[in-house]
């Protein structure tokens, strides 16, 4: 089971943000998931709020990667270490594009029920983030 898990986990990143595969949310998520991450309340429910956080992200960032350092598994829990980045040349959930390269490090937990992912508890690098696209200030 925990090996099937992880692949959950990764196609989460890989084939939905990375490839633009929106439709694979249907597939692995449950119709209620919830996403407990720093983004609007729109995109943390079920599929349909995925795909439109996906959409925002590829959006804002066309040429999205993700790589994964670890990854763990533990009975119904999959936790992936991982650090993301891309280049900011559209909108991205309101601001506008910069053309900076931007490189955010993160934590996902995801809860497995069912053979979809139920949940996702995220912590990312938002305050970095927002700073590389020139958002927030930089510290000097």
């Amino acid at each position: 089971m925990s090996e099937k898990n992880k692949t959950l986990a990764h196609r989460f990143h890989m084939d939905i943000l990375v490839e633009g595969k929106l439709d694979v949310a249907d597939e692995i998520l449950s119709s209620d998931f919830v996403a407990h991450a720093p983004v609007p309340p729109e995109f943390t429910k079920g599929p349909e709020g995925f795909k439109k956080w996906a959409t925002a992200l590829r959006t804002g960032i066309p040429d999205i990667w993700v790589k994964h350092y670890e990854t763990i598994a533990k009975g119904d829990l999959v936790m992936i270490r991982w650090d993301g980045g891309g280049t900011h040349t559209g909108n991205l959930m309101g601001v506008p594009a910069s053309g900076n390269s931007v490189t955010v490090t993160g934590i996902d937990l995801f809860r497995i029920e069912g053979g979809k992912i139920a949940e996702l508890w995220q912590e990312q690098d938002m305050l970095g983030m927002m700073q590389q696209i020139g958002a927030l200030p930089a510290p000097e």
